[in-house]
């Protein structure tokens, strides 16, 4: 996951993905479970919506991880 400067890029992931890739490419960027993250989003979604609009904008703003093979 790390790129030629050292650094890794938080991408949406194209190898796990149920809707948008979103909670594969949190869980590959944060090295942890993907059911944990989409938990977590269900969770924040049931108290008070914060889990749809941090959703809604992490798809908007984060680009597909589009490497082949992963």
């Amino acid at each position: 996951m790390d790129n030629n400067n050292g650094y890794r890029r938080l991408t949406r992931s194209t190898s796990d993905r149920r809707i948008a890739g979103v909670c594969g490419g949190l869980a590959q960027y944060l090295n942890i479970d993907p059911t944990v993250v989409r938990i977590l989003f269900l969770l924040a979604l049931l108290c008070g919506s914060f889990g749809f609009w941090a959703y809604l904008i992490f798809w908007i703003a984060a680009p597909e991880d589009n490497r082949i093979g992963r």
